[in-house]
């Protein structure tokens, strides 16, 4: 048993723990009440929330919430306000303040390293509690009477506690009020508005996305944990009518008014509007919510406004609280329950409700019809409903098909369909019911840890199939199952086991499929061995041991164990299971039997040898572009596949059927990688020759089954139709040659069943005779017996007597339909010209006589009343599209069967659609003409056969599109004409059949068509290498981060990654045209590449490390892509988890670099041009006025300094000082001396108007006098004069 083997050293150095589990937040929460306040034009939200938390500790002294894109207004403790907190806001964060690229991404990745490891994320807002906020501890008696009533004890359990406020059940501490104000105006997650812009047709309406843990934090604040489960109050204040919703109050609409710039705020206010008829906003809004409706009043200050509360008395985690707001119309589902269920239910009996948009409601009850039934019947085998009513409410844009809450399912319109569709039935109803069975077996139970995540999705998996058997019946059950174990024995290769597989479900969508595919076949085989065991009643008892313990209070919080789910399944099941799960739970892989039988006739004993051969060396297979990302995580993570196990142990049922038809069970028990052991022989008659069987009941009297003629008794088989000899003859069927018929005569027995009882999940090779397997398709009643005979008999040589045996099954109405389908398949094996080709003659004559009028090819009108008549018509043209020469091309016959049943199909007398059908004809055609592309010749080269295969192949092109075009006008279920002739048109491009134009599907890729349409018409893009060109590549990220629909934004996130994974193992398609194709006569040269090269390339195709490395090597220089992708990474429009996936893509594909791109202006050249001269205020003589200004010319280089030139700028003179003594003449020999400075004229500049002056070097204005003072010391002068004589 090795699941993650030594990784946990290098993902803790990546911030994250294999446990995931959230580290001790020092208190519980017990209560939470929510206000919401919900503006559906605005889209914005605000409210207050109010959470009762029970200490651990008295020395409590932070609080540690989740908090996303919230705008805290106001937050107290116990009433108190508390002012130490802080707030981290990841969405706030997310984007970086400089001109960023790719290579920065590794910063982005370090600012939201908390929140984006796996759940659970890191709190955001941190409260420090204030010191007047005392925990005191309650009174003992109180607190030990309070945890008797909610430990696990059945003597003390109060079966009423779930009805009693949770704070009254567990409580040591004084509890602690948190009360937070906060408002949300842009919403990035956790929310979704459909139909609220002026662009989106579709009815206004809201919902939430908190699905996972880490998103109902950024609708309120609170601990957003799984295992964080608390009773709730939750009251929403929304419009009464959409009119209400988008009609602003006059005082709002005011002060708008007065805020902005009048005219183009309204206006772009009008455009954001939504435009709504008169009885769209006469519509009233309805809220959903989990839990129970309480009250529902009308605002008393705003008559247009209403408030609706729910209360959730069961204790849910908050990503099990969902709510819708909008327009919905109600159906009673309940309505569609049968009396005599209603009369063993009485008043126990739970309501069930389903809410659509308006238009909806018998799309509705169609789909829905099971659901009032499968309740039922959960709550009679299982155990009671753990809430008091169930809702299923259909929205648009949903990122998932179905998000279970607590008494609510927020469902995708995409499983709607109406009556006249018949293909997606099953599929829906099988999906809505485990949608049901979650609320048993995933709201109600929670996994403990993550690890122990298989037990819960396993057990409502489990009780779904369960109700699914009862509906549809043991051979539609046990096909269904055979087909998911040889899913899981294809897939099951080089993984981690479904233990381990609930650590890595973040990792990527596909680990948690492949987890919901095995984990129930686990718990089948695991009943099926229980009830052969101890002959209790099997796993059904158990599952209703668990759900009972979650509901009287002994499985802790709900949350199970898987240690736990095995005691309780030994106790109940009277049997150890230590190698059990050792095996199948903590343990990887499937076991591979190789079986060998012979029979001793001197012992009368069959020796048997079995061999399990998973541990062989497994061939490297090439990596998948469609799993590309999922292995690129887990090699980067470090994450191992689980060591293959040597020996699987266990109990194996071999059945032989001996020569008198009486089947004798013999039960081994495998221990090791090879075991050996002998059957005892039983029978003493001879076997009957088929050959004489057949005559018998054929053309001979009734066989007297009496003791005389014991020896000739045989069983009856299907399989006996076309049995005259001129349906022989019509038919071309062969029979068993005459050594054959010896041969078989000397067999001591029938055929020998391994695994009889489907106990395991293996893969099984057993190698008795073709004769003996079909013995076992014709006489065993178990559909996985006639299945496995088929897979057998198809994997053989070609032969036609096992193109006979295939086309009587197929013939056989007595047949299930999937037996029947899986022979029509295998026929197209058989059609081989070295055999006649057979395959496509039965085929296409089993046509003929289902659907075609009578001694005519011509198809009569379509009946689909007999839904396994429909899935034969069906299947014989998905298997006609298959067939091959040896060339490789579908022949011309089968080509033009399907034609003319595309051409001539007539639907006008049928009550169903055949959207589907024809939908399969179209795909089956373009399949068939790919393989046969005409060569484009010349006029005059062209001969009679190519010129009526060219003309037969554009015929085929025409009629595909012209079903598109009735797609534009009359639209299909979910445009699936249109969505199959895209898919068409790539698979004729890759082979090169027509031209490569992306404008084909880029039309189909605008916001405004059908969601699926426009994705398909991406992944065609994706497939055909067109994301090459940057103008597609721009667009796709363009859209892949901007486009309103969180599902069209998730599914482009995943083609994003497949095309990084056809890049990196070199698929991208480069078709070529037919012309190119190079002719059987011409001379091809074959160059041999170099061994470097050879190994790169398989080095690119095989390891991971090889492909990155080939990845980056080819994008690296790609600079749309840089800056696409990093525009995409800034959009607002990304939830947390999108921006994380693009980022990680960014970590892959380039190198981090720590530094910052500062982006400077270049400098442009001035220009300056005259305006004319005017007269400036002030002044009298006119003045010139220039105008400088930048032009677009840019100087990218230094311009060195240009010396002055003297001849064009004159240096003005230098002033001359002059002394003189002031005063008069008589006094001049005393008289102090003053320096005088005059400066010289102004001169003019040559060559220059002196209005141009200004261009000069500056001088002094004109009316400034320049002023020196000096003081100068004459010798001699102070010495003769006065003491009063002043000095100069």
């Amino acid at each position: 048993m090795v699941g993650l083997m030594d990784a946990t050293e290098a993902v803790e150095n990546r911030g994250w723990t294999l446990a995931h589990q959230r580290a001790d937040v020092g208190f519980t929460v017990l209560h939470q009440r929510v206000q919401l306040d919900v503006d559906l034009a605005l889209r914005k939200l605000k409210g207050s929330t109010e959470i009762t938390i029970s200490p651990h500790s008295a020395e409590l002294k932070t609080l540690r919430l989740n908090c996303r894109q919230c705008d805290l207004n106001r937050l107290s403790i116990n009433g108190k306000p508390s002012a130490s907190m802080t707030y981290t806001d990841p969405y706030k964060q997310s984007r970086l303040g400089w001109n960023a690229g790719v290579n920065q991404h590794h910063m982005l990745q370090e600012r939201l390293e908390g929140q984006l490891k796996v759940p659970p994320p890191e709190p955001e807002l941190v409260i420090n509690l204030p010191k007047s906020v005392r925990i005191l501890e309650l009174d003992q008696d109180t607190t030990l009477d309070r945890a008797g009533k909610a430990s696990g004890d059945p003597m003390v359990v109060d079966v009423t506690q779930n009805t009693k406020p949770a704070i009254d059940q567990t409580t040591r501490f004084t509890p602690i009020i948190i009360s937070v104000d906060f408002s949300i105006d842009e919403i990035r997650d956790g929310i979704q508005f459909v139909g609220c812009n002026s662009g989106d047709l579709q009815f206004p309406h809201a919902y939430s996305q908190n699905s996972l843990p880490g998103a109902a934090c950024c609708l309120f604040p609170c601990l957003d944990a799984v295992d964080s489960r608390s009773t709730w109050e939750i009251s929403f204040k929304c419009p009464r009518t959409i009119g209400d919703a988008f009609r602003r109050p006059t005082s709002l609409r005011s002060a708008s008014t007065n805020e902005t710039s009048g005219p183009d705020s309204q206006q772009a206010e009008a455009e954001q509007l939504p435009s709504l008829s008169d009885e769209e906003e006469a519509l009233d809004l309805v809220v959903i919510c989990s839990g129970d409706m309480t009250d529902e009043i009308i605002d008393p200050r705003d008559s247009s406004k209403k408030t609706t509360s729910f209360t959730c008395t069961t204790p849910v985690a908050p990503q099990h609280i969902g709510f819708a707001i909008g327009p919905f119309e109600h159906v009673d589902l309940a309505a569609f329950r049968e009396s005599d269920e209603d009369d063993k239910l009485g008043q126990n009996a739970v309501p069930v409700h389903g809410f659509c948009l308006p238009g909806r409601a018998d799309e509705l009850k169609n789909t829905c019809l099971p659901s009032a039934k499968a309740i039922d019947f959960f709550t009679l085998t299982y155990g009671s409903y753990p809430f008091s009513s169930y809702k299923l409410c259909f929205l648009e844009d949903s990122m998932q098909d179905c998000v279970e809450t607590a008494s609510l399912s927020l469902c995708s319109t995409r499983l709607l369909f109406p009556e006249d569709i018949i293909e997606p039935l099953d599929r829906v109803t099988r999906q809505l019911v485990y949608t049901l069975a979650c609320q048993w077996s995933g709201v109600n139970i929670i996994p403990k840890e993550p690890s122990d995540t298989w037990a819960v999705v396993g057990m409502a998996y489990f009780i779904t199939d369960m109700f699914m058997r009862k509906l549809s019946g043991n051979n539609e059950y046990r096909y269904q199952q055979k087909r998911a174990s040889d899913r899981v024995c294809g897939l099951d290769v080089a993984r981690p086991s479904i233990y381990d597989t609930g650590k890595i479900l973040w990792l990527e969508p596909s680990q948690a499929e492949f987890l919901a595919l095995k984990s129930p076949l686990v718990l089948f085989i695991l009943d099926r061995r229980l009830q052969k065991a101890s002959g209790s009643s099997g796993f059904s008892r158990i599952i209703s041991r668990v759900f009972l313990n979650a509901k009287v209070g002994d499985m802790v919080n709900g949350a199970l164990n898987t240690a736990n789910f095995q005691k309780t399944c030994e106790r109940l099941g009277h049997a150890k299971l230590d190698v059990f799960f050792a095996q199948w739970v903590y343990g990887a892989g499937c076991p591979r039997f190789r079986v060998s039988q012979r029979f001793n006739k001197k012992r009368l004993v069959v020796e048997m040898l079995i061999q399990q051969v998973q541990g062989d060396a497994q061939s490297e297979v090439d990596i998948d572009p469609n799993t590309f990302m999922r292995d690129v995580k887990e090699d980067l993570q470090g994450i191992f596949a689980g060591a293959v196990q040597p020996a699987f142990t266990g109990p194996m049922t071999i059945r032989i059927h001996e020569a008198d038809g009486t089947p004798y069970e013999h039960i081994v028990e495998i221990k090791e990688v090879m075991t050996k052991f002998d059957i005892p022989y039983n029978t003493k008659y001879k076997r009957l020759k088929r050959s004489r069987r057949q005559k018998e009941r054929t053309t001979g009297p009734a066989i007297d089954f009496t003791a005389e003629n014991h020896d000739d008794v045989l069983l009856y088989c299907l399989g006996d139709v076309l049995q005259t000899e001129e349906e022989v003859r019509e038919w071309r069927l062969s029979e068993w040659s005459k050594e054959e018929e010896d041969k078989m005569s000397q067999e001591s027995y029938e055929w020998i069943r391994m695994d009889a009882d489907f106990e395991w999940i293996c893969k099984m090779q057993l190698n008795q005779p073709g004769y003996m397997y079909l013995s076992q398709l014709q006489q065993d009643r178990d559909v996985v017996a006639q299945l496995e005979s088929i897979q057998f008999m198809a994997a053989s040589r070609e032969h036609p007597l096992v193109s006979t045996i295939f086309i009587r099954t197929l013939m056989d109405s007595r047949y299930f339909h999937g037996i029947r389908t899986a022979a029509a398949t295998a026929l197209a094996r058989l059609a081989k010209d070295e055999i006649g080709w057979v395959g496509l003659f039965h085929l296409e004559k089993a046509f003929q006589e289902f659907f075609c009028l009578p001694g005519s090819k011509m198809t009569r009108s379509n009946a689909f009343s007999d839904r396994a008549s429909y899935y034969i018509q069906c299947a014989i043209p998905r298997a006609i599209a298959k067939i091959r020469d040896n060339s490789g091309k579908a022949p011309l016959t089968a080509r033009k069967f399907l034609y003319e049943k595309l051409r001539y199909n007539d639907n006008s007398n049928n009550e169903f659609s055949d959207s589907h059908y024809l939908a399969t004809l179209m795909n089956a055609l373009a399949e068939s003409i790919s393989s046969a592309i005409p060569q484009q010749l010349e006029i005059f080269d062209i001969g009679a056969n190519e010129g009526d295969e060219l003309a037969f192949f554009h015929s085929c092109l025409e009629e595909i599109d012209r079903y598109r075009r009735i797609d534009e006008w009359i639209p299909s279920y979910h445009n699936i004409l249109s969505t199959t002739a895209l898919e068409c048109k790539r698979r004729l491009m890759t082979s090169g059949g027509i031209p490569t134009r992306a404008a084909d599907f880029l039309q189909y890729t605008q916001d405004g068509c059908y969601s699926d349409l426009r994705l398909t018409a991406f992944s065609c893009l994706v497939e055909l290498g067109l994301t090459r060109n940057d103008h597609v590549l721009r667009w796709f990220l363009f859209v892949l981060g901007t486009d309103p629909s969180p599902y069209v934004r998730e599914c482009m996130l995943h083609l994003f990654g497949k095309s990084l994974g056809l890049a990196a193992v070199g698929e991208i398609s480069h078709p070529t045209t037919a012309s190119a194709a190079p002719q059987p006569t011409a001379l091809i040269i074959e160059q041999e590449s170099s061994t470097q090269a050879r190994q790169d390339d398989l080095a690119r195709r095989k390891t991971i490390s090889g492909a990155l490395a080939a990845l980056r090597t080819d994008l690296a220089a790609n600079t749309t892509l840089q800056s696409s992708l990093w525009q995409a990474i800034t959009s607002p429009a990304l939830t947390l988890p999108q921006l994380g996936a693009l980022l990680e893509i960014c970590s892959l594909l380039y190198e981090p670099q720590t530094s910052i791109l500062v982006t400077l202006n270049y400098p442009r050249y001035w220009q300056c041009r005259s305006s004319g001269r005017t007269t400036l205020p002030g002044t009298s003589k006119p003045s010139l006025l220039l105008k400088f200004s930048h032009t677009s010319r840019v100087r990218t280089k230094l311009v060195p300094k240009l010396p002055l030139r003297t001849a064009a700028v004159q240096q003005p003179p230098l002033p001359t000082p002059s002394l003189k003594r002031s005063g008069s003449s008589s006094s001049t020999a005393t008289a102090p001396l003053r320096l005088s400075i005059k400066p010289p004229k102004k001169p003019g500049t040559p060559g220059l108007p002196q209005s141009a002056g200004m261009l000069a070097p500056a001088t002094p204005s004109e009316g400034a006098k320049p002023k020196l003072t000096l003081k100068l010391n004459v010798k001699g002068a102070s010495k003769a004069a006065g003491p009063g004589t002043p000095r100069g």
